[in-house]
């Protein structure tokens, strides 16, 4: 008898310190896909910035509801098809495409009023309001999007588009940033700023572009803010960003192994304050 109440006692004590296991729904645009189709990059990236938090969590298990080139507006379109489920803890890590294809940003109010899908601040509305109602004791976090220089897709050099520092639609994506960061300060929800992480500025983003020197011809590498002045061909250049041109990104949008590291760092930082 003595023997079954020490093993019942041991069991017991095992049970209390296994890992409780938390689950986390991650929403977002293809750098959130790209974790789980690493192929699609060329084999220029490894690990995505998912895989790399659940190594230093214990217990914690991802979800992937990454999107390639969708918007905000697409998620809250889709928000009843796209099969959300309850989960311990929700990031929101978008506005990359808003920006780019020139989505109205909206106000506040436009959130504050719930006014729908019309511009980014009534997507979000429409994003947190389900996140909450699918698990109200959930934990959110809030992403935003990180700087990006010219970028020039590694399977498709026509698919391209000029980097932040130009606005698009009259809008700049620092704009969007900051409409993430202020819907987290009105809802009361932690915000990682990787726009304006000195880690992730633009200069850092690439080594450099190697396009045709307009003057000479000859392929020549230009560093950032330069880069931005030198035309680039898709239909008769080569690739502008070769292996030895990744730094945060191998793209000048999508994150490299390193520029995934720093993304995961922070969020490994909030949740360990979180859950």
């Amino acid at each position: 008898m003595k023997k079954y109440i020490i093993l019942f006692i041991v069991i017991s004590l095992f049970s209390s310190f296994k890992q409780k296991e938390v689950t986390w729904l991650a929403i977002g645009d293809s750098i959130t896909y790209l974790n789980d189709h690493t192929d699609e990059t060329g084999s220029r990236v490894t690990k995505g910035y998912l895989t790399r938090v659940v190594e230093k969590i214990p217990g914690l298990k991802y979800i992937n509801q990454g999107h390639n080139g969708w918007t905000s507006g697409n998620i809250a379109d889709s928000i009843d098809k796209l099969g959300l489920v309850k989960a311990d803890v929700y990031t929101v890590f978008l506005c990359t495409n808003d920006w780019g294809q020139g989505r109205p940003l909206g106000t506040m109010a436009n959130y504050a009023n719930n006014t729908g899908n019309s511009s980014v601040y009534g997507s979000f509305r429409i994003i947190v309001d389900r996140l909450r109602k699918l698990n109200p004791e959930a934990k959110i976090l809030l992403i935003t999007p990180m700087q990006r220089v010219d970028f020039v897709y590694i399977n498709d050099a026509k698919n391209n588009a000029t980097g932040s520092y130009k606005p698009k639609n009259g809008q700049y994506l620092e704009s969007f940033a900051n409409a993430v960061d202020s819907i987290g300060q009105y809802e009361h929800i932690p915000v990682i700023d990787l726009y304006h992480n000195p880690s992730l500025a633009m200069k850092h983003l690439v080594n450099f572009k190697r396009v045709k020197n307009p003057a000479t011809g000859v392929y020549t590498n230009y560093t950032f803010p330069e880069s931005t002045t030198i035309p680039y061909n898709p239909l008769t250049d080569e690739y502008p960003y070769p292996k030895e041109a990744i730094n945060l990104t191998y793209d000048g949008l999508h994150p490299s192994d390193k520029g995934n590291a720093i993304i995961a760092g922070e969020i490994v930082k909030n949740f360990k304050a979180m859950l």
